[in-house]
């Protein structure tokens, strides 16, 4: 399926500012899951979680360490989980995850992010009917029939497998994104995760030309300036041609 091959090509970029936007999301995530319950991740499955899904996604050990570290120290610092969701031109769409302290700060963030960008804000669900909630794996692997039944036989409930240029895109139900690793971890040693993550994935997509696809591009730019944003989906199939 072609959008799944669009989720892959569009995480796998592998730019420094991408990164450090990586590390902050997921240091954001360990101090979140370590402050709401035991800050060792053997006694607190919530901040395990945290931990090998950071891992993964090639987050340095001392940054995980220094989440965890901030989590045990006295610092008043807490965030709470909210989404938005937006229209841009022709038909395009977007869901914005954040993890915030401050309320006010980042709603008026996002809303100057969407007037630089001649984009709308809009209510809670206008958009997000319109996504399905999946678990998204990719890796460098080509046997579909081996992984369907290693996958199968753990129980996982596989959504789709698509092997495209090398690289297998396996999507999952996203509650069963870490029992499927564990699956994975065993039949290939070593792999290497190109994209391990729990995402919102457009039913239907739409492609931008001209004023509109840079506008949007503007809005994706903007909205990764914004320290509160932790992720970013959309339906726009074309961003990166």
């Amino acid at each position: 399926m072609g959008r799944h091959f669009e989720v892959r090509a569009a995480a796998m970029q592998k730019t420094a500012n991408a990164k450090a936007k990586v590390y902050s999301r997921y240091s954001k995530e360990i101090l979140v899951a370590a402050k709401n319950g035991d800050p060792d991740p053997d006694m607190n499955q919530s901040l395990k979680k945290a931990i090998e899904r950071a891992k993964a996604n090639d987050v340095p050990r001392d940054v995980i360490k220094r989440a965890i570290d901030k989590a045990k120290s006295s610092a008043d610092e807490s965030y709470n989980a909210k989404r938005y969701e937006g229209f841009g031109n022709a038909g395009s769409t977007i869901i914005i995850d954040c993890l915030t302290d401050n309320d006010n700060r980042t709603i008026a963030s996002l809303r100057a992010a969407f007037n630089k960008a001649h984009a709308k804000l809009g209510v809670a669900n206008s958009v997000s009917f319109g996504y399905q909630h999946l678990g998204v794996i990719v890796i460098k692997y080509e046997d579909e029939d081996a992984m369907m039944e290693a996958l199968l036989d753990a129980g996982i409930e596989l959504q789709d497998i698509e092997v495209e240029d090398g690289y297998m895109t396996v999507t999952v139900d996203p509650t069963q994104l870490d029992d499927a690793k564990v699956v994975i971890d065993k039949l290939i040693p070593d792999v290497k995760y190109e994209v391990f993550e729990d995402r919102m994935v457009a039913d239907d997509t739409v492609r931008l030309e001209g004023t509109d696809k840079e506008l949007f591009k503007r809005l994706l730019t903007l909205l990764d300036d914004v320290d509160d944003v932790q992720n970013v989906y959309h339906n726009v199939e074309n961003i990166n041609e």
